[in-house]
């Protein structure tokens, strides 16, 4: 039901045809924090009979913080040299950031990546690596269930420039595996925010920058 009113009534696509894209995404990114995140934690407290304990299970704690941390510390200059790398392509180069129109000072992009953060990202790694991940694990074993989530999150991606789609493939099975070492999808949140904001960062200061200061 998340995803047929996703990408159906709250897709990007139909909510810029409405609004300017800076309130479309913003939009977008609220309907992702309240379908991915929100209205799952609802009905795991209404239907859950222990909701916080099947929470943690399914990633929401710190997990092994000794080795997320060791993770998120190699995995950061990782992070951001994909983003540079990425923000040389010039498909990604014209596609993000999604709102070209907060790039139009240094207050209204920050404003926006971290609405992206806080939105976007905690909800898709809480669903990707957490509820559709954890809990398929002791059902269909553990690579039947990092296939499933790389899949349904790769598809999620359609429409996207075909590099970065074919980077979700790599990168679902990457960002499974972290979570699942450290029993927490709090340092994929970390990573994966943390390639995307600086794909955008690089895209914006090479391509905005100069024009918002004019």
């Amino acid at each position: 039901m998340a995803f047929a009113l996703l990408f159906s009534f709250f897709h990007y696509r139909r909510l810029v045809q409405k609004w300017d894209d800076l309130r479309a995404f913003l939009a977008y990114f609220a309907a992702v924090f309240c379908l991915f995140l929100v209205i799952p934690i609802l009905i795991i407290f209404l239907f859950s009979p222990d909701a916080l304990l099947f929470l943690k299970e399914a990633g929401l704690s710190l997990g092994n913080w000794r080795r997320g941390l060791g993770i998120a510390a190699v995995g950061a200059p990782l992070a951001v040299l994909s983003g540079l790398i990425g923000s040389r392509d010039a498909e990604l180069g014209r596609f993000y950031p999604f709102s070209k129109t907060a790039c139009r000072s240094p207050r209204s992009f920050i404003a926006f990546e971290a609405a992206y953060l806080l939105l976007y990202y905690v909800a898709w790694e809480f669903l990707y690596r957490g509820i559709l991940f954890f809990p398929m694990i002791p059902a269909i074993g553990l690579i039947p269930a990092l296939a499933l989530q790389t899949i349904i999150s790769t598809l999620h991606h359609a429409g996207h420039p075909q590099s970065e789609i074919f980077a979700s493939l790599a990168g679902g099975f990457v960002f499974g595996l972290v979570a699942y070492f450290t029993g927490s999808f709090i340092y994929t949140i970390f990573l994966h925010a943390l390639t995307g904001i600086s794909t955008d960062t690089f895209i914006y200061y090479r391509n905005y920058r100069t024009n918002s200061r004019g």
